[in-house]
């Protein structure tokens, strides 16, 4: 019976992790980059690079002169196509505006500028921006968003590689 509920689990979480969008048009790659500027991107890129693990601190400052030299530009431009793959145009949308109203803002501040955080804490919302948390058009995109954050966050990782080894 485990197997099966582990099997039924798996298969449910491939098909919540396939692409929305496998063959995004331009239109949609440009609403990707919107959304990610909107996140602050470069941002995630030197969070991630700054948890990776390297056989020695003068590694680990290397690939930070990297990351921090390279672009905001080149890195929205990096995530846009594979992270239109994975979110549908009405999420991007929706998410877009979330990253950038007051409320989304404190999000990433909380995300970006805080401290480490067993449990993570969430910004108390005002009652105008607790109505807007509660429209379906969010709900739904904000489900989709972080059923895929782990594959964002991936496509992230990716980049980071790329960026530390153009070669390859």
């Amino acid at each position: 019976m485990k197997l099966i509920s582990a099997i039924l689990l798996a298969a449910s979480l491939a098909v919540n992790a396939q692409a929305a969008n496998p063959n995004p048009d331009v239109k949609q790659v440009k609403a990707t980059h919107d959304l990610l500027v909107a996140m602050q991107a470069e941002k995630m890129m030197r969070m991630t690079a700054g948890m990776s693990r390297y056989p020695s601190d003068a590694e680990r400052k290397k690939v930070m002169d990297k990351v921090t030299a390279t672009p905001s530009e080149t890195i929205y431009n990096g995530l846009a196509t594979p992270v239109a793959r994975l979110l549908s145009p009405e999420t991007v949308t929706e998410m877009t505006r979330f990253y950038q109203s007051s409320y989304g803002q404190k999000v990433l501040n909380n995300i970006y500028n805080s401290g480490a955080q067993l449990y993570p804490t969430v910004p108390k919302a005002t009652p105008a921006e607790q109505a807007e948390l509660k429209k379906p058009a969010y709900i739904k995109a904000d489900q989709e968003f972080k059923a895929n954050e782990q594959a964002i966050h991936h496509e992230v990782f990716v980049l980071l590689k790329q960026i530390i080894n153009p070669k390859k």
